[in-house]
């Protein structure tokens, strides 16, 4: 940042102690009268010491002129009718009453101590003015009655303060003569008696100042509780008589402080209200108000509140030129600072010199726009807001961190609790459920608790990456700042002319500093970042400038659903979004045909995918697999597949890392499409966010937010699921095509949107077009046979049933078990097969369940060629028939030769396979026209008894859709996609 020559306000400005050893928070800024009489120990703040307070509060011009009148009214001598007796203070809560109450009991009751501060010349000096003379230094040494009825409960005395009083005139009295019982007795009748009280005023022999804080606290609800229309009679009546015995008395002055009721929001019964109007006249026949300070007061009351000292001129002066330089050039000037319309851009050193080191753009928002809502407690929220404030930025440039060297209205670090939380509670904003909105909003869409969160933090964090930006070191906190200014005119509601929102040029000149670098044109980008509707702010809304006017930008506490869902969104970690994922693959994972599911899990210690599953227990006897891999680890396509294939070829026993296993055949895997996760992931993301937001109190407090919120995860939840279930499209399998072919992986990709890997029916499917598995009701006993060789015959019968689990040439059974002991059976009973003891002997099996698919010794036999048929001699002894000729010598050997050779077979098996490019090869396609006709031929003549395969082929889309529709007429699965 270009600042040579420039202290910063952090090292030229000494914050108070009382400030630094509070950490910025000021616990008195709420000041009690009460605890400034009457505390004790620790009860006793620092103000109740007059040096201190005169050391704290700034002489005002309208503070100055409230203590001089009372100062005059006591110490003015035969002239105090100059200065009126009765003053009231009407504010409303924040207005400085009760500093103007501590400031009048120092006056009076420590004249010589506060006269020795600023605040206190000041009064004497302008008192002097008032009476063209100096008045005496101790004021004719007054006596002070305080009366602090925010602390007085109606009939409930305390007897430290009170003695044997009751009533407010007997409490009136007994403080009035300092305890004095006999003095008191003499009075205490003459509570409704306006000589007699003016009487006992009298008789002190000298200024009396009578001080009665926060009256409507006793004369409104206070009254109401006690119930006792006695003492609420005399105490009315006591309050009318006092407020005129203060006008007919000389040299007593009466503070009284009742907020007006217009600013008043404080509840009261019918007679309540009743005596609230009755004291008001009388205040306003009586009394004069006054006021504590002007809007205009702010900057000098704050810098005398929060910082020891004043800056030195040469430090404002250079910071002026830094600033200037910037301001007066280009479209910062024509297109910012001019567009402002703002009285402090034309006197810009002037109000430097008035503000520093705040921004005059921030100390114009307090005093013109915070300073006249209703509820903002005007000096005192300022002070806490602007202490937090100047704490927090001070500890960043004490330690080398950027910090602006003028604070202005986006330097508010919302990252701490204490300034956040003095701005939310300050009274800007009305209603509890729009403060926790707001809240929220500050956390999640502008800078977190940490500082190291939130989405225009990021923005920062992020471009502070980017070697090509050359202001960020000047600027590291330009999307904070101009968030921040957003949200400072978002939460005052109705602005000028009733707009909402800040500016265009407001937030640009939020995010100004005084750095070449950082041109307009960066401003521009800035605001751009923070407004873009993907990765900007959630919870902004913005107006597109048009006829003149310029773009506001607004954050609105409506998309507070949203917003949070998006912070939501950065909490959750890419191991929790994985986990995810696979929680619902899993749980939506159907068996279907297969015997078992099975999830694979990615590694949470870095294993490679090759140890994964050799860990993973897939192997398993009898039992087909459906093994879902888990997508944080396992996927296919993209390019970026090899680590997944080499895992699976080394679990099914292929490659030169094969793991040793004897069931691969029965294990098929479901993997996940790379690019399918990469939807599946950020879905995964905002179901768990969404799922979050349900938890956090703002929802669970607004019942519509939680309504909105449940249908929104549900939804979430659905389009994941959906998501999940479409990115597993891949299908990978061992296959063997024939016993001369080699073991390979080969695999199923599913293009269809309906269809998924997670679902075992639809691979199944698949795998019955493969030629891998057979479909349920189709393994009958010739199925069987076809799928036999002669190796198989002899073989026990435990092997045979392993080797439809451990061989890739043989398809899965649908059914297991009970499939092959069905088709062995029906084979049995054809005369097909024969099942044999070891010694090759039949066994005779009468019902499938006698064939035991566990047994060693029972084996599979070729069936028995049949028996020949010999013709019997005729009864008789005679033969009718003529006796034949004899036949050619050796005719019936040869004959008799024949007839005892075997039958030839009546079936016999054929496979082929074909893989022919058509294109420009005529040759190929007449041979394979007239294998198809044959095919044709004697499939219509019924010569073929059983049939197994897949055929693929590349048609027009044309001839492909009315081949589609003739095979599912057939009834045969189809699939079908585009090349």
């Amino acid at each position: 940042m270009k600042q040579s020559g420039v202290t910063p306000w952090w090292k030229a400005l000494r914050i108070r102690p009382e400030i630094l050893d509070a950490s910025g928070s000021i616990a008195d800024v709420q000041m009690s009268l009460y605890h400034a009489v009457y505390g004790t120990e620790d009860q006793r703040p620092q103000y109740a010491d007059a040096s201190y307070y005169g050391e704290i509060t700034h002489p005002t011009g309208a503070l100055t002129d409230l203590l001089a009148r009372i100062a005059i009214r006591l110490g003015g001598g035969d002239e105090y009718t100059k200065s009126p007796a009765l003053l009231r203070l009407d504010q409303g809560m924040g207005g400085g009453k009760s500093h103007a109450c501590i400031g009048a009991y120092h006056l009076a009751k420590a004249p010589l101590k506060l006269g020795k501060t600023d605040v206190g010349k000041a009064v004497l000096e302008h008192a002097e003015t008032i009476l063209g003379r100096p008045l005496p230094k101790n004021l004719e040494n007054p006596h002070v009655v305080v009366l602090p009825c925010d602390n007085m409960t109606p009939g409930a005395t305390v007897e430290e303060h009170d003695g044997p009083a009751k009533s407010l005139y007997e409490r009136f009295l007994w403080r009035l003569f300092d305890g004095d019982y006999s003095r008191y007795i003499t009075y205490r009748e003459h509570f409704s008696n306006v000589s007699k009280i003016s009487e006992a005023i009298r008789s002190l022999d000298r200024p009396v100042l009578i001080i009665v804080d926060e009256i409507m606290n006793y004369f409104g609800n206070g009254l109401d509780g006690v119930g006792d229309e006695a003492l609420t009679a005399q105490d009315q009546a006591f309050m009318r008589a006092l407020l005129d015995a203060v006008t007919k008395t000389p040299r007593t002055a009466m503070l009284a402080v009742m907020i007006a009721s217009d600013k008043d929001s404080i509840s009261l019964s019918l007679e309540g209200e009743r005596r609230r109007l009755d004291l008001e006249r009388l205040l306003d026949r009586n009394g004069k108000p006054v006021g504590v300070h002007e809007n205009d007061d702010f900057a000098a009351i704050l810098r005398r509140r929060i910082f020891a000292q004043p800056p030195a001129k040469e430090v404002v002066d250079a910071t002026v030129r830094e600033y200037n330089e910037a301001m007066s050039n280009g479209p910062w000037k024509a297109k910012v600072y001019d567009a402002l319309h703002a009285p402090w851009t034309a006197n810009f050193g002037e109000e430097v010199s008035r503000t520093y080191p705040f921004h005059p753009q921030l100390m114009h928002m307090a005093e013109h726009e915070w300073a006249n809502r209703t509820g903002f407690q005007k000096v005192r929220s300022t002070i806490k807001v602007f202490a937090a404030t100047v704490f927090a930025l001070q500890q960043r440039g004490k330690t080398g961190v950027w910090a602006p060297l003028l604070i202005g209205p986006g330097d508010l670090p919302l990252s701490s609790t204490q300034v956040r939380e003095s701005i939310i509670g300050s009274g800007l904003i009305s209603d509890a459920k729009t403060q926790n909105n707001y809240r929220s909003l500050a956390q999640n869409d502008i800078v977190g608790v940490k500082d190291t969160s939130g989405t225009a933090r990021l923005l920062d964090t992020n471009r502070g990456a980017d070697e090509d930006v050359l202001w960020h070191r000047s600027n590291p906190r330009a999307a904070e700042r101009a968030a921040t200014a957003i949200f400072l005119t978002s939460i005052v509601s109705g602005r000028s002319q009733g707009r909402r929102g800040a500016t265009d040029a407001e937030v640009k000149a939020a995010t100004a500093v005084p750095d070449p670098a950082y041109m307009f044109a960066d401003a521009d980008a800035v605001i751009k970042d923070v407004t873009d509707p993907e990765t900007g702010l959630v919870s902004i809304e913005t107006t597109p400038g048009q006829k003149g006017q310029q773009a506001r930008y607004f954050l609105s506490t409506s998309q507070t659903l949203v917003m949070l869902q998006r912070a939501m969104r950065d909490t959750i970690t890419d191991a929790e979004r994985d986990t995810v994922i696979a929680d619902f693959a899993e749980r939506l994972t159907e068996t279907g045909p297969f015997d078992r599911k099975q999830f694979v899990r990615a590694s949470a210690e870095g294993q490679a995918p090759r140890e994964v599953l050799a860990s993973a227990g897939i192997d398993d006897a009898r039992v087909s697999r459906l093994v879902v891999l888990d997508p944080a680890q396992f996927t296919l396509r993209n390019g970026a597949d090899r680590a997944t294939r080499d895992a699976v070829q080394a679990a099914v026993g292929l490659g030169a890392e094969k793991l040793p296993t004897r069931w691969a055949s029965s294990a098929v895997f479901a993997v996940a499409n790379t690019q399918q996760r990469h939807a599946a992931r950020r879905l995964a993301t905002a179901y768990l966010a969404a799922e979050r937001v349900l938890g956090v109190q703002e929802t669970q407090d607004d019942d519509d937010m939680k309504s909105k919120a449940v249908a929104e995860r549900n939804e979430a939840k659905r389009s994941l699921e959906t998501t999940i279930k479409r990115a597993f499209q891949h299908v990978l399998f061992l296959a063997q095509p024939d016993d001369d072919a080699p073991r390979v992986i080969d695999e199923v990709t599913f293009d269809d949107k309906t269809e998924t890997a997670l679902n075992g029916a639809i691979v199944w499917k698949a795998l019955v077009e493969k030629g891998k598995a057979f479909d349920q009701g189709t393994f009958t006993a010739k199925a069987l046979l076809h799928n036999l060789r002669e190796t198989d015959y002899g073989r026990p019968l435990d092997e045979l049933r392993d080797s439809f689990w451990n061989t890739p040439r043989l398809p899965l059974l649908h059914g297991g078990q009970n499939d092959l002991r069905q088709a062995l059976f029906e084979a049995v009973q054809a005369g097909l097969l024969r099942i044999v003891d070891g010694e090759g002997e039949e066994v005779a099996v009468t019902g499938v369940s006698e064939i035991n698919l566990s047994s060693q010794r029972l084996r599979l036999g070729k069936p028995l060629p049949p028996t020949p048929q010999h013709e019997e001699p005729s009864s008789g002894g005679t033969d009718s028939t003529p006796e034949s000729e004899p036949s050619p010598a050796g005719e019936d050997e040869r004959r008799g030769g024949e007839n005892d050779a075997p039958p030839a077979p009546q079936e016999k098996q054929i496979a082929f396979s074909v893989t022919q490019s058509m294109l420009n090869n005529t040759g190929n396609s007449e041979a394979l026209s007239q294998l198809f006709r044959q095919l044709y031929d004697v499939i219509d003549r019924g010569d073929v008894s059983f049939l197994q395969g897949s055929i693929q082929m590349v048609v027009s889309s044309q001839t492909a859709d009315g081949l589609a529709e003739r095979i599912r007429e057939l009834g045969s699965p189809v699939h079908v996609r585009d090349m």
